[in-house]
């Protein structure tokens, strides 16, 4: 008899992730709201591209901040022998790459810091931006513990994301609840410097698609694809759909529709950031580690989101706790580990599987 993993679910959910939950649209639109077209492709396809959407100062103050990130990394670093340069005259778009090639693993340092700075607060709860999300999941919003910024140095494995869905990387509790992601990069993304690509249509069954743990180098699972047409009805062929998005847009998907990130064969970095919301009267945690943030409510009104409350917890220091050597640990460790490692058959075996413990309450990573 063949071993099971905790990530197979044969239980399907189609009517959460199709038309049929598509919340009534509104008859006059809020501030930035889409027209119905937009929404209906979503729950169709799984995905939705929306070229032009956030106001230049908006993403131009991220910029800003991550730029701060960039330097305060740059001077740990620096200041403990890591890179031999700070490299104040490289841009935004290149300046990690040089300290990359000093200390390889900088992009994950950068991962692993995950300050939610105040630019990306802002962007996460737009008013115009929770507008559009009232469309797809309702009034009722909460921000999913989950979020990152992408540090995608040009040609780095650890972050060319493969195949895959989303709640591949969560408990089976989140294969039931739409969550809706939006992906938005801070320069124009096309497929020279890796864009998204999405299988369209692959969430329709409702279901979660074989992977496995964990592909190359890295702490990723992968979709299998030949499981994945089988399982979700789809040609990884024939419905495979691009998806350039300009500075000022997003990319907007569900939980399960398949989706990876090409390889940054550009001499930019790609920076970009992911942003997740899902229905604060269904919400799905991270693990027991992390809950979400209430970002609007029609039954109770949120007058202030509590974000001190949210980031003080930090399951990235979480994750740092428990592993096998962490008398061991210092601030310059770049391996990644977490409980998704263990919802699959592990395949393929690396550093970062090499640290996994027998408790499976670790943090969230996938860069």
């Amino acid at each position: 008899m063949a071993p099971t993993y905790p990530g197979f679910c044969d239980v399907a959910y189609p009517e959460v992730f199709d038309p049929r939950a598509m919340p009534e649209q509104p008859k006059v639109l809020k501030d930035g709201q889409l027209e119905r077209e937009f929404v209906q492709q979503f729950f169709e396809k799984g995905f939705v591209i929306i070229p032009n959407f956030f106001k230049k100062e908006e993403l131009d103050a991220c910029r800003r901040d991550v730029e701060e990130l960039v330097d305060n990394v740059a001077n740990l670093l620096y200041e403990n022998g890591k890179i031999k340069d700070l490299y104040k005259d490289k841009g935004l778009f290149q300046r990690l790459t040089y300290m990359e090639a000093d200390f390889p693993g900088a992009n994950i340092i950068m991962h692993k810091e995950g300050k939610l700075t105040k630019a990306f607060q802002d962007l996460w709860s737009n008013e115009r931006l929770l507008n559009v999300v009232e469309q797809f999941i309702g009034p009722e919003i909460m921000g999913h513990p989950v979020w990152n910024l992408r540090t995608k140095t040009p040609q780095n494995e650890a972050t060319t994301v493969p195949w895959h869905q989303d709640s591949a990387y969560l408990d089976n509790n989140s294969y039931k609840v739409l969550q809706l992601g939006a992906w938005i990069p801070l320069l124009d993304a096309n497929e020279q410097n890796g864009c998204m690509e999405v299988i369209s249509g692959g969430h329709r069954e409702g279901k979660i698609a074989r992977h496995t743990c964990c592909w190359g180098n890295t702490w990723y699972v992968v979709m299998d694809e030949k499981d994945a047409e089988e399982k979700l009805k789809v040609d990884m062929k024939k419905d495979k759909v691009l998806c350039p998005v300009p500075y000022g847009g997003m990319l907007l998907t569900n939980n399960l529709i398949p989706h990876r990130s090409l390889n940054n064969l550009s001499d930019e970095i790609r920076w970009s950031l992911d942003l997740r919301w899902q229905r604060a009267d269904n919400p799905v945690g991270f693990y027991g580690l992390k809950e979400g943030v209430m970002m609007r409510s029609q039954k109770n009104p949120v007058t202030q989101i509590d974000w001190d409350g949210f980031n003080k917890v930090d399951r990235h220091n979480q994750q740092d706790t428990i592993r096998k050597d962490k008398n061991q640990l210092d601030q310059f460790d770049t391996v990644i580990v977490g409980p998704w490692m263990k919802k699959w058959e592990m395949t393929h075996t690396n550093r970062h599987t090499e640290r996994l413990t027998d408790k499976n309450e670790v943090s969230w990573h996938k860069a």
